[in-house]
């Protein structure tokens, strides 16, 4: 027999409710006790399989009370109180947590505290006791509290810089949507540098790109706009792109298609060798006619 006792009546409920769904009992079964008044949760040997209890009780810790502390710790240490902006966060965490952002999951080490719940709730359950579940929390799996903390800092920095971002890519929508079309199409090849060609398919030079740029925008955001591509794009401010490019999910790429959204036509690597090839061609014979 086990039982343990919890400080809050609904982590009790929560659990009592978690434990009946793993095992595929009802709430009429008597092998599972649930005391509300002292929020206690009994577990009874008869029929119930061990190995089943300890494996819900692993669950609950990781599934559902794991999203407790994230919020706990984003409201307590970040304050952060709006629950938007806590979904935000949460959804950047699993993403690290799954493996979708190796970018940032380099930055959480595999330090092994999950294995070190399973001992630890291994130990807990190897004898006929009566536990407390918040003792269990702070004597047991402070490290793992610890560790959910710092996964909580990254997401958080992160966020800030999407925060960033999204203010950076708006501000430049706004300055775009003040401009005058410099030309109607403009034609940009990625390949190991970025080329700019004009309606006739002639290659501007970097030369009369710079030129084009309004100064403005540069002493406006230094920092962030790129003299070498966003600085003329948004000068030029052309009513249509069309981007040759062999990685369309390229950062600088995603970051033309925020700003310019519809105005930009991505173009496939088959569009890319097109193109050489069509100006290679125009070039002979505009050469030859000479």
């Amino acid at each position: 027999m086990a039982e343990i006792i919890f400080r809050s009546k609904m982590d009790a409920k929560r659990f009592y409710d978690h434990l009946l769904k793993c095992l595929r009992y009802n709430s009429n079964n008597q092998d599972i006790l649930h005391f509300e008044d002292r929020h206690i949760v009994k577990i009874l040997e008869s029929k119930t399989g061990h190995e089943e209890v300890k494996r819900a009780f692993y669950e609950f810790i990781i599934k559902i009370k794991r999203d407790d502390w994230f919020i706990a710790i984003l409201q307590e240490q970040y304050f952060f109180e709006d629950p938007e902006e806590q979904q935000l966060i949460m959804e950047i965490i699993y993403s690290v947590l799954e493996g979708q952002r190796e970018e940032l999951a380099v930055l959480i080490k595999a330090n092994g505290e999950e294995a070190k719940i399973r001992d630890a709730v291994e130990e807990i359950f190897q004898d006929h006791v009566s536990f407390s579940f918040d003792s269990f929390l702070k004597f047991r799996l402070r490290p793992y509290l610890k560790m959910l903390e710092s996964y909580v800092e990254i997401a958080i920095d992160e966020y800030k810089m999407e925060q960033e971002y999204q203010m950076f890519i708006q501000t430049l929508r706004d300055f775009l949507a003040g401009r005058e079309p410099k030309m109607d199409t403009l034609h940009l090849l990625f390949d190991e540098e970025i080329t700019f060609f004009d309606e006739q398919f002639e290659e501007i030079k970097r030369g009369d790109l710079v030129r084009m740029i309004d100064r403005k925008l540069l002493f406006n955001h230094p920092v962030y706009v790129d003299s070498a591509s966003i600085a003329p794009l948004l000068s030029i401010a052309p009513k249509t792109i069309l981007l040759y490019t062999k990685n369309p999910e390229e950062p600088l790429i995603r970051t033309i298609k925020n700003i310019f959204e519809e105005r930009v036509l991505i173009k496939s690597f088959k569009g890319l060798r097109h193109i050489k090839e069509w100006i290679h061609k125009e070039n002979s014979a505009n050469e030859n006619g000479a």
